[in-house]
């Protein structure tokens, strides 16, 4: 037997002994002795292709991967015939029962809570065969062809609408702004004609045109203009 392995044997169906990794040799006039090998390091399992129906009626395919290690290799012996199948099948049992109580956008959006939720009934459906999961974690959420088109126009059409959103909050803070600024010009004349010597020199650096002023200031002329 390999490293991280023991066996057990039996003889006329009755369990004997739980031998550690190693060789053993049995003497033929015992009768005839059956050596079950169990691996008792951490493995992992593949739960494939499992096809299954949301709370919204999504159905869709879901690969799952659980880690595992046997804990009583006599249980998972004799308590159930194929430990391995057995964690496959209630891996199977698991899967269908958590996400069909989930509509899609939440499955897709916790897949952490998931797997959490997955653990938990896992470790309770298996204990008996003396199996005890470490780990479950969603790989693949696989949609069909028609809803991934969907799922594609609904995130298109969100990030348009979160993109406008933010241009029209930067808008109304602008407004906000220009406002509050006017406001102050308004209550401080001298303010309001320090920034037109700030627009005048502006003016004066990038173009070769003289303005002068009267006692009114740049902002009656303005109005004038208009």
């Amino acid at each position: 037997m390999a490293p991280g392995s023991v066996g057990l044997a039996f003889r006329a169906g009755r369990l004997t002994a739980t031998l550690p990794a190693g060789v053993h040799a049995f003497w033929n006039g015992e009768g005839q002795v059956r050596v079950v090998p169990v691996d008792l390091r951490e493995q992992a399992a593949d739960v494939a292709g499992q096809e299954i129906m949301t709370a919204d009626k999504v159905t869709l395919r879901l690969n799952a991967v659980v880690t595992y290690r046997v804990a009583d290799p006599v249980k998972a012996v004799t308590e159930v015939e194929g430990y391995v199948q057995a964690l496959y099948r209630q891996a199977q049992l698991a899967l269908r029962a958590v996400v069909g109580t989930r509509e899609l956008d939440v499955l897709l959006s916790d897949k952490d809570g998931v797997a959490a939720e997955l653990v938990g009934i896992l470790k309770a459906s298996v204990a008996p065969f003396g199996i005890e999961v470490g780990a479950v974690g969603i790989r693949d959420v696989i949609l069909p062809g028609e809803m991934k088109d969907i799922l594609n126009r609904v995130t298109e059409a969100r990030k348009a609408a979160e993109a406008t959103l933010i241009t029209r909050r930067e808008e109304t803070d602008a407004m906000r702004s220009h406002a509050n600024t006017a406001r102050i010009f308004e209550s401080n004349p001298t303010l309001m004609r320090l920034r037109e010597l700030e627009v005048l020199e502006k003016v004066a650096e990038t173009s070769n045109l003289s303005v002068i002023l009267g006692d009114g200031g740049l902002a009656d002329r303005v109005i004038k203009l208009l």
